[in-house]
């Protein structure tokens, strides 16, 4: 991905995305990491080669009715301003029930929340 980095990719399963062997986790950002320091972080990784976020709307940690999903936002924040999103995979997990949101919105890859 970065031009003379030494991350090494593999391919992640049985699809043909090739991923860093290092997924950074984003489970503070929102709440122990501002979203300045997490832009920063993401700055940072994406310079070395590292592409690949896990995230889930049940972040950050500890999750609270205020701070849900607040990570994801960041992350979305992040992407727009800097106009990368086809540079960045995302791992997500729903780790609980949303109203409105089931498996079949993840699995479609939608880019917009469902309508109430």
């Amino acid at each position: 991905m970065t031009a003379g980095s030494a991350m090494k990719y593999k391919k992640l399963g049985s699809s043909d995305l090739e991923v860093p062997i290092v997924c950074m986790g984003t489970m503070t950002f929102g709440e122990q990491n501002s979203e300045e320091e997490s832009f920063a972080i993401m700055d940072y990784a994406l310079s070395q080669g590292v592409n690949f976020f896990d995230t889930a709307e049940l972040y950050p940690v500890p999750p609270t009715k205020e701070n849900n999903a607040r990570t994801e936002r960041i992350i979305g924040n992040w992407m727009q301003a800097r106009g990368n999103r086809s540079r960045v995979i995302i791992a997500t997990k729903v780790a609980g029930a949303m109203p409105g949101l089931d498996r079949s919105y993840i699995v479609a890859n939608r880019a917009d929340p469902p309508l109430d």
